[in-house]
């Protein structure tokens, strides 16, 4: 019997977190290089620390002189995404950081079995899906995002001038019947600009904005608040903690209500099925919950380098199904080729549009006319249950 009643907490980081700021100068590499060339090969690695930016990997381009070309555009690529994310200050500014270009041409072993049409590497890969939020995602990720992101709205359109972009949220949530009802935690600690702006004063700039984005009714006067617990948070970004892509990638998925497969997304063309196939995994589980036949669903699917089809694929509904998971699992590989090029043809992955996805989550977003968050679409529910 799943349990009910329970209390559980995840966290996020918002957009000027280092890990987070790597994470979006990798995704801004690789929309680049794929408005470039549909089928352009990238494994982009940032590293961030103070007053400097290392990028590295592997890359390439079907026209070798291109490529070499496009190496000098890395520069204004990082510097962008710095300019964008805010930051200005003294040892980590968009226009004084050293840039570091390492990047070089994909190596031809692993190009031979993704030129095959197999997987770019051997893993497993898990999707999930729940009904407790509209998105069919779990409530304390949803919103723990949902917090950072209107924090950043207002810092940017100047509403709150003092806050700056370096942040992170963490929100508990008491479940009842196993229903998300309330906060019993919110903790944010967020940087600012004035060394005398205490604690108090940073949660009577925050707390209007954290309580817009919550349902009516979770906060309550049982709810505790931690709002810059250790006081000052002048210091932030790369220069007051390093930063590296990949470092974040249960604040990436589904803040540990589900497992994770064993590779990040951040910087990884769609051959790589860390990315591609997870986000398959994701669009599976939320059109199962979307057509009625679970509450909550995982899919786990594994795949060996060079190899088209998956190697394995595994169903969990929680106890929640309406028919037996071996069902879904027959039934989610009529519905869609997993092979890695199914996967980029169905959900249309070839395209710039994953610098969007490097902060506040990948899943749980609505999908976009451009084909950005394709896997959050809900348009399998009925042939998956005509197949049941």
């Amino acid at each position: 019997m799943t349990r009910q009643n329970y209390t559980f907490t995840s966290e996020s980081v918002s957009e000027g977190h280092p890990d987070k700021l790597c994470d979006r100068v990798s995704d801004a590499v690789l929309d680049a290089f794929l408005a470039e060339e549909p089928n352009a090969r990238v494994a982009c690695e940032t590293f961030a620390t103070t007053n400097r930016v290392v990028v590295g990997g592997e890359v390439g381009l079907s026209d070798p002189k291109r490529l070499d070309a496009f190496m000098e555009r890395v520069d204004g690529i990082v510097r962008d995404c710095v300019k964008d994310i805010g930051y200005e200050q003294e040892h980590f500014h968009w226009d004084t950081i050293t840039v570091s270009n390492y990047l070089h041409k994909q190596s031809a072993h692993i190009a031979q079995g993704v030129d095959k049409d197999g997987a770019g590497d051997q893993g497993i890969m898990f999707g999930y899906a729940t009904d407790e939020t509209p998105e069919l995602m779990p409530a304390p990720i949803q919103y723990a995002h949902a917090i950072l992101r209107r924090l950043a709205e207002v810092r940017k359109s100047g509403q709150e001038p003092t806050l700056r972009p370096d942040a992170k949220s963490q929100l508990s949530l008491r479940y009842e019947n196993g229903k998300p009802v309330e906060v019993t935690s919110i903790v944010l600690s967020t940087q600012h600009a004035d060394e005398n702006q205490t604690s108090d004063d940073i949660r009577a700039i925050v707390e209007p904005h954290i309580r817009e984005v919550l349902p009516s009714g979770w906060i309550s006067d049982k709810t505790e608040w931690w709002v810059n617990p250790t006081g000052t948070f002048v210091i932030g970004g790369p220069d007051g903690d390093a930063g590296l892509t990949g470092r974040k990638i249960i604040v990436d998925t589904y803040g540990g209500a589900a497992p994770h497969g064993g590779g990040a997304f951040s910087g990884k063309d769609p051959t790589k099925v860390d990315r591609s196939a997870a986000y398959a995994a994701r669009y599976l589980a939320k059109n199962v919950v979307a057509a009625g036949l679970a509450k909550r669903c995982t899919i786990q699917v594994s795949y060996a380098i060079g190899v088209a089809k998956p190697l394995s694929i595994y169903v969990d509904t929680h106890g929640t199904g309406q028919v037996p998971e071996a069902e879904i699992e027959r039934v989610v590989a009529q519905v869609m080729d997993l092979t890695p090029r199914g996967i980029r043809t169905q959900l249309d992955l070839c395209k710039p549009i994953y610098s969007r996805t490097a902060a506040y989550g990948h899943f749980g977003r609505a999908p976009e006319a451009d084909g950005g968050f394709s896997w959050e679409r809900t348009d399998l529910a009925e042939a998956i249950k005509k197949a049941i």
